[in-house]
């Protein structure tokens, strides 16, 4: 009798598993998707980092958006071969793109800072950003390396309270600049191994600035009157990127020497060969330099 109930049972399954079979099998023809299979090829391109550089979420969006024909530069990650790649997969000729790279909007390490307070609470800018009186200036880096714990290749790190990247690594893809809760890492389009920038972010009128900074622009607007490249936007030099050139003239190297806080700076990679030029297109990036987007400055 025990042989009959095991031998139905095993029956039972047999047909069970038959009868799924068929329905997964008819379910697989019938709700078939076809997949265009560049996009196989351009996800065997791309790096596979998922960093979201491109302003896709992963690798996989991006894929398909590479073969709905929105984009194939803006793989920060795999850089100029990667492109390359991807143009050679859609039939399309992509011309050079310029590297978009971080900089960092502040330059005050801790001897810089006037009136900062001792802090115990959670080891994180997120969260220091919040709390009042962190230190007097409520615009500059706070220097709890929120960016060098998101950044994935080990491209920068806080040196003496101040957030510093190091260019040889940087692939740009935004990860520092998406999670500083003050909004003072912009990513911006290289024209040049080495870029001038602004490392100030602070708003507040002179005589404010130099009782919480030591290094801050005070908005004295000498860099303005020595090149027209400057202006003072909200009491804050600010550099017109669009018309920035590689090799920077008289004019603009006599508005670095004016600036009586050394705020105009050169950033980048280092080179013996001097300013390297970039011919190509120039991508437009989303630059910043304030806290506007920051609701609660701490």
């Amino acid at each position: 009798m025990i042989f009959i109930t095991i031998g139905l049972a095993a029956g039972a399954m047999l047909i069970l598993s038959l009868v799924f079979s068929y329905v997964l099998g008819w379910a697989n023809t019938a709700f078939h998707v076809e997949v265009d299979p560049r996009i196989n090829a351009v996800m065997e391109t791309l790096p596979g980092a998922n960093c979201g550089g491109c302003g896709y979420i992963g690798c996989g969006e991006y894929a398909e958006a590479v073969v709905a024909g929105e984009a194939v530069n803006k793989c920060t990650v795999g850089g100029e071969s990667c492109t390359e790649g991807l143009a050679q997969i859609m039939g399309v000729e992509v011309g050079a793109a310029l590297p978009f790279r971080p900089i960092v909007h502040c330059g005050a390490r801790y001897e810089d800072r006037l009136g900062r307070s001792e802090y115990h609470g959670e080891q994180r800018c997120a969260a220091a950003n919040i709390v009042a009186d962190v230190q007097g200036c409520t615009y500059g880096c706070l220097g709890f390396g929120d960016c060098a714990r998101a950044c994935n290749y080990d491209a920068i790190a806080v040196i003496d309270g101040l957030a510093t990247v190091d260019y040889k690594k940087c692939v740009g893809c935004g990860a520092c600049a998406k999670v500083c809760p003050r909004n003072i890492i912009t990513i911006t389009a290289f024209k040049a191994e080495r870029m001038l920038a602004v490392t100030c972010s602070n708003q507040d009128k002179g005589k404010d600035i130099t009782k919480v900074c030591k290094v801050g622009c005070i908005g004295c607007g000498a860099c303005a009157r020595a090149s027209s490249l400057f202006t003072i936007v909200n009491n804050l030099s600010t550099i017109n990127y669009d018309a920035y050139e590689p090799a920077c003239g008289l004019d603009v190297m006599a508005a670095c020497e004016k600036c009586p806080r050394k705020r105009i700076v050169f950033v980048g990679k280092s080179t013996d060969e001097g300013v390297v030029e970039f011919s190509g297109q120039v991508i437009e990036p989303d630059f910043q330099t304030t806290v506007d987007h920051t609701e609660w400055r701490g």
